[in-house]
């Protein structure tokens, strides 16, 4: 089943690229599912790290990830799906949105919360050293996040927290 979550996620995300760097989009969720693979884990975790991004970044819907994948993996991608995008909460401004999504992620599931850890290790250092402008904002945002996301793989946890640390040090963040 982790492979064939690898496939889909592949065709799903198709010719995206990471933002900064290029490559193929699908070489971060694969990063993500190695790292939730290096702590304790189910092959639903796995399936779900594969798949983390294509409910909110393809037109995938959660329905076909249901039917292919089961109820489990869902409903891991469905918690690992941002609710309050601009799209969902116009009339929010990203602060405003950011601040509910914490709220909310703070009540996901433990095996939820050690893939978004793993999703926070992956994207912030990539951010930070490409983006600094923005990187500012998003590195408090994730420093809200990564609290909440107590619970998760305890080793994960960590290293979120060191990262978001590092990347507060680089930005100048105080």
């Amino acid at each position: 089943m982790e492979e064939e979550a690898l496939e889909f996620a592949t065709r799903a995300h198709g010719e995206q690229q990471r933002k900064f760097t290029s490559e193929p989009y699908i070489e971060h969720p694969k990063r993500v599912a190695e790292m939730v693979r290096s702590v304790s884990h189910t092959t639903e975790m796995i399936c779900a790290a594969y798949l983390h991004d294509v409910v909110e970044d393809t037109a995938v819907k959660i329905e076909e990830i249901e039917q292919k994948f089961g109820k489990k993996v869902a409903d891991l991608v469905q918690e690992l799906t941002d609710e309050f995008m601009k799209e969902n909460y116009p009339q929010l401004n990203r602060r405003a949105r950011k601040d509910k999504e914490v709220e909310r992620q703070a009540t996901i599931s433990k095996e939820a919360k050690t893939i978004k850890l793993a999703d926070v290790i992956d994207n912030t250092p990539d951010i930070v050293k490409n983006d600094p402008g923005f990187g500012r904002k998003y590195i408090r945002e994730m420093e809200k996040l990564s609290r909440v996301l107590v619970g998760g793989d305890k080793e994960l946890f960590d290293r979120a927290r060191r990262e978001v640390a590092e990347g507060k040090r680089a930005l100048g963040v105080k």
